[in-house]
């Protein structure tokens, strides 16, 4: 098949796809598509690079921003932010029931002032704003639950199906080869294998999560029709996943359908509380096995990886080898700059992340930054934590997100941005009920099975 032809088939399923998918809930506001095309942007690549403008491989490439960049992200961010000045929301008690993520976002911000690149710090700040403001329009929808379905869903139908075409139509797209070892990647609609990997573990949680939640409603038409749909994207996302040969998304999405299948059942549900202790026992467990009997090498090893975890080694060696102030770090992404970026790249190789999430913090903000990030995950996880008693369909994609979250930074860098950040965020950040109020409504609440979203707004009823 022609490759013209393969795309515009390509979009006239996507479109068929969007309008008569079965899932589909009209009642959703279109706002949605802003967040929508923001995190694909971030998922995939940005606006400038999909238009034809790769990143360069020079180091001050790393520097440079984008007109078109900058112009289609303000716009995103100014609908969006259009759009939440028309909510009620009241937001004194947002800032109080989100300290530990609001004092996050400030200390990035003081951090500006202690880093060599004062305006691409600041730059970047503004630009990673935006995932919050996302995360809010999507938060303060109506139906909270049924725009988070949304946004996922459409994300994977955006991500999946073009991955695919650009693999087998667009090779000059979807196919990478590694600069310094001439390794052939599979990329799909991302830059990176790893980027793919992401999406592929993001896009599998999802529908796995979404097949077991409806599962019960089975014999129902329209529930079945919906099943079809999920099977073929699982099958579709797990060949991708394949493709990417990225080994800590494989393992990472084993590891979230595990949490949900328990999550969602009938033991979970009379044993809620030992499951609230099991999962931070394990991850605990966990670090006292990978860095006191090298368990990260074993598992690398079984997986098809070097015990190296593919030079990862190196580069965390060479990275705190710099010696950067370790109470306050570099400034909020301003690690990977100037003569620091130089040597790495000189010693190592063309990379611009530590491929450790909790030592990239580390570097940008200091054992502060890195303090105040576990103060947030510690309590997003009791936010979580309040709608497993007992457990409710969104508390286990919470609580899969979450464990998924912590993990894939142990050799993946996703803190502060991206796909997996912004997941994470839908669960993490307490929205006031008042938000959900409208004109003429009055306030029921809105449940996730039997228990309440806990922090979410309420729904509404007309009179």
């Amino acid at each position: 098949m022609p490759p013209s032809l393969a795309l515009l088939l390509w979009l006239i399923l996507l479109l068929g796809l969007l309008y008569f998918d079965p899932a589909r809930e009209p009642r959703t506001s279109a706002i949605l598509w802003a967040p929508v095309i923001w995190m694909f942007f971030f998922g995939t690549r940005l606006p400038s690079q999909w238009l034809g403008n790769q990143v360069g491989v020079a180091a001050q490439a790393l520097e440079e921003g984008n007109p078109i960049d900058r112009a289609i992200l303000t716009l995103l961010m100014l609908v969006a932010i259009g759009a939440l000045a028309t909510r009620p929301l009241p937001w004194g008690s947002l800032v109080a029931r989100n300290t530990a993520l609001v004092a996050f976002v400030t200390f990035a911000l003081i951090s500006v002032s202690w880093s060599d690149f004062p305006l691409i710090s600041l730059k970047r700040w503004f630009r990673d704003l935006g995932n919050y403001v996302m995360v809010l329009v999507v938060l303060t929808d109506p139906r909270p639950l049924e725009a988070v379905r949304t946004l996922l869903r459409r994300l994977a139908y955006l991500l999946v199906p073009l991955s695919i075409l650009l693999y087998k139509y667009f090779p000059d797209l979807g196919v990478q080869y590694t600069s310094w070892s001439g390794v052939r990647m599979f990329v799909g609609a991302t830059t990176s294998k790893n980027m793919l990997g992401a999406a592929c573990l993001l896009s599998g949680v999802y529908f796995f999560w979404d097949t077991v939640t409806r599962w019960a409603q089975r014999r129902g038409r329209r529930t079945r029709r919906i099943l079809a749909v999920n099977f073929a994207f699982l099958w579709m996302t797990l060949w991708l996943l394949y493709l990417s040969d990225s080994a800590t998304s494989r393992v990472c999405l084993t590891l979230a359908w595990l949490v949900i299948a328990v999550a969602q059942s009938r033991w979970a549900q009379r044993h809620s509380g030992l499951l609230k202790v099991a999962i931070p026992a394990s991850f605990c467990l966990y670090l006292i096995l990978a860095f006191g009997f090298n368990l990260n090498g074993e598992l690398a090893s079984q997986v098809g990886r070097d015990p190296s975890l593919t030079d990862r080694t190196l580069i965390w060696s060479t990275v705190l080898g710099m010696h950067t102030n370790p109470l306050l770090g570099t400034g909020y992404q301003c690690f990977w700059l100037g003569p620091r970026l130089n040597y790495i790249w000189a010693k190592v190789g063309p990379v611009n992340e530590s491929h450790n999430g909790y030592l990239e913090m580390y570097i940008n903000l200091g054992v502060i930054g890195l303090a105040i990030l576990v103060w947030f995950l510690i309590a997003n996880y009791r936010t979580i934590c309040k709608g497993l008693n007992p457990v409710s369909s969104f508390a286990s994609l919470s609580l899969a997100l979450w464990i998924v979250t912590i993990f894939y930074n142990m050799s993946e860098a996703a803190f502060g941005g991206g796909l997996l950040w912004d997941a994470l965020l839908v669960g993490a950040i307490s929205i006031p009920a008042r938000a959900a109020l409208r004109e003429g409504s009055v306030t029921v609440p809105q449940k996730v099975g039997s228990m309440p979203v806990p922090g979410w707004p309420t729904g509404t009823k007309r009179l």
